[in-house]
């Protein structure tokens, strides 16, 4: 069972992610980044591996994709904000 994100989690798992361009959502409990790409066929290409692992861990992105730009937003719905999967699928967004 996922859980919300506890304080203490907050306090070790948000800041590598905040220092590496992600930002937290002021209206809701999420975070953002938006990644840029030579043109739209490497977004595309890279959105379609971070849907295999998406897929895979059964946790989906809120993303937009406009040519060579990819706007990802994540939180667990099932809880109501963020969880341990979103801090995993935004280290491997980072990683891809």
């Amino acid at each position: 069972m996922v859980e919300r994100l506890s304080d203490t989690a907050r306090e070790t798992m948000l800041p590598p992610l905040l220092d590496s361009g992600w930002e937290q959502l002021a209206d809701r409990d999420a975070i953002r980044k938006t990644f840029e790409f030579e043109d739209f066929v490497t977004a595309f290409g890279w959105m379609t591996r971070a849907a295999l692992f998406a897929e895979k861990w059964n946790h989906h992105p809120e993303w937009t994709n406009v040519y060579n730009r990819v706007t990802v937003i994540l939180t667990t719905h099932d809880v109501g904000g963020l969880s341990q999967l979103d801090a995993k699928l935004a280290r491997k967004l980072d990683a891809l």
